[in-house]
């Protein structure tokens, strides 16, 4: 992986035409092609909060491996990979993460194919916030 290395911050690079990111010696599993449509907005932030939640990382990883090469065109098509999100306003979708755990609330623009990320966290703070109006990032 060619790119920078900078102490706690995300390092990311190309080599043969794919994207890959990693924080400090942690390298997260995912190189994204030239040929996936699928833009996810503060990957980063799930990467952190594995590192914190290390139990999170295998769902974050599915969970961003079946996302980045979906075509998504309205919240059934999400329901339809992933049979426990939650549709809620303002076109995002509440994920299960670690079998109920945690929560990752995501907005979707189903238009240009993108994913942000609003919000990760423990199912107790997830029950403190309003799904459809946070901006955790």
């Amino acid at each position: 992986m060619e790119g920078t290395r900078e102490s706690g911050r995300l390092i990311f690079g190309s080599k043969a035409g794919a994207f890959c990111f990693q924080i400090e010696n942690f390298l997260l599993n995912l190189c994204v092609t030239k040929y996936n449509l699928k833009n996810i907005i503060a990957v980063r932030n799930l990467v952190l909060f594995y590192l914190k939640h290390p139990d999170a990382k295998a769902s974050i990883e599915t969970w961003l491996a079946i996302t980045k090469n979906a075509s998504w065109q309205k919240p059934s098509d999400v329901v339809a990979s992933f049979p426990d999100a939650d549709p809620v306003k303002n076109n995002r979708v509440v994920f299960n993460i670690t079998r109920n755990k945690y929560r990752l609330v995501a907005q979707i623009s189903y238009e240009r194919q993108w994913v942000f990320i609003k919000f990760i966290g423990t199912h107790a703070a997830y029950d403190k916030i309003d799904a459809s109006t946070i901006e955790q990032f």
